[in-house]
């Protein structure tokens, strides 16, 4: 048996296919037989399915398509072999698109939901693809398409935004986007419960100026913004060491109960931006004890300092603890 496969792959070698030309004459007449019997086949209607993706367009007026409707439909489609297949070579075909507009208006339903049916949709897509392929079925039949009214208004724009600075270079300020605000549009059910939105999440290392990027805002699906960046500033500055006294005071102290402190000053070693230097006092600074941890039976009180100043970084309170003694007014 191999022999005779052997001998028989052998008669068509190129030698043997240049000498015997009744070979070539075989293989001539079985090209055209197929050509003939291939434009025969695409000669008669076929049935098959074809995918399409949807366009949703033109929603009406203050109204917007709260839900996601599909985005492809499936087409099961009759029409001549050649019409397929210079569909199916053509690989991406243009998209349906759907006026919700004229649909809604069509439909006449005053529900925010609208059901399209299969024959509705047909009708449309038929006027969209060509003439010579009908349309009999779609996949999904039923289209719902779920409005909700459109509202506008404007939120504030937090960047989020992570920072690392090289050595003795430190934030100097409020991290802050421009513009520091932009304008929303969306469903009414989404904006009623949204009261900021923030930038996309960067992290910017080895600071030692001041920066700015730009960068993407964040918002729910089924929104629009405007504008869709904001340029987010990052003040950045050398800092050195200063050192001020900050006199205590006492908070939550009774009326009738003086409380002596011991010492009564602390100092306060802090870093400051260089352009900020010599305007920090004491003043923007507070130290303070509270009576409560007297009445906890404590025998020293802890002293806390703050300051609102962005450009301000503690180090270290100097005592971080103070004696008291507790005199009553008479």
């Amino acid at each position: 048996m191999n022999k005779k496969l052997t001998e028989f792959i052998g008669y068509f070698s190129p030698e043997n296919l240049k000498n015997d030309r009744r070979i070539i004459i075989f293989a001539v007449c079985l090209l055209i037989a197929t050509m003939l019997w291939f434009l025969n086949a695409l000669g008669k209607d076929y049935t098959t399915t074809l995918t399409y993706s949807v366009k949703y367009v033109n929603p009406p007026k203050n109204l917007f398509l709260a839900n996601a409707p599909p985005s492809k439909l499936e087409l099961n489609v009759q029409a001549h072999g050649f019409t397929l297949l210079r569909h199916k070579l053509a690989f991406s075909f243009s998209p349906i698109v759907l006026d919700l507009t004229t649909i809604s208006q069509n439909m006449n339903q005053s529900s925010n939901e609208i059901l399209v049916p299969s024959e509705v949709l047909i009708r449309r897509i038929g006027t969209q693809i060509s003439k010579e392929i009908s349309v009999n079925e779609v996949s999904p039949p039923v289209l719902s398409l779920v409005f909700d009214s459109l509202e506008t208004k404007v939120i504030p724009v937090i960047p989020r935004v992570s920072t690392g600075f090289k050595p003795q270079f430190f934030l100097k300020g409020i991290i802050a986007a421009k513009p520091d605000s932009i304008k929303i549009s969306g469903p009414a059910g989404i904006l009623d419960t949204l009261t900021f939105v923030y930038t996309e999440n960067r992290t910017f290392s080895g600071l030692e100026a001041s920066a700015e990027r730009i960068l993407n805002v964040i918002h729910p699906r089924n929104t629009s913004i405007s504008p869709e960046k904001v340029t987010v500033h990052i003040p950045v500055e050398k800092f050195t060491e200063k050192e001020l006294t900050l006199p205590v005071k006492v908070i939550n102290n009774p009326d009738d109960v003086e409380l002596k402190l011991f010492p009564p000053q602390v100092s306060v070693l802090f870093l400051v931006g260089l352009s900020e230097y010599e305007n920090v006092t004491a003043s923007i600074f507070t130290a303070s004890v509270d009576y409560n941890q007297v009445r906890a039976g404590d025998a020293t009180l802890v002293v806390t300092v703050e300051t609102q100043q962005p450009f301000i970084q503690l180090m270290k309170v100097s005592p971080n603890s103070v004696e008291y003694l507790i005199e009553t007014n008479n």
